[in-house]
């Protein structure tokens, strides 16, 4: 899989862990670009016996959870697209009025 890859790619010594000081450049490897301080907050969240490493099962752990917000990110694009009719990258009030009308919302033109 492309993480055990990319595990692989800066476990440098090979011992099946990673520093934190390597997450930051595995994740950014992976497409994600996080901040020194969500470096920390993510160690400290998978970094279960405070070794200062990540192992692998952590690592795993880790991209889960940040795929899990990408997903999230995506589906709100999807329900985006669902309101934008004409696609042009904005929800007019006819198209808001529309998808309102359909679930059921009876609005004045005020609203």
């Amino acid at each position: 899989s492309e993480f055990k890859e990319a595990f692989s790619l800066f476990d440098k010594d090979g011992d099946g862990c990673i520093t934190t000081k390597e997450l930051g450049t595995v994740m950014r490897s992976l497409g994600q670009n996080p901040t020194e301080a969500e470096l920390q907050d993510m160690i400290n969240e998978v970094d279960a016996d405070g070794s200062g490493t990540i192992d692998f099962p952590e690592f795993l752990n880790l991209m889960a959870r940040k795929m899990k917000d990408t997903d999230s990110e995506e589906e709100l694009k999807e329900a985006f697209r669902v309101f934008d009719k004409d696609q042009n990258g904005f929800i007019s009030a006819a198209e808001l009025r529309h998808v309102m009308t359909n679930l059921g919302e009876k609005l004045t033109d005020e609203e």
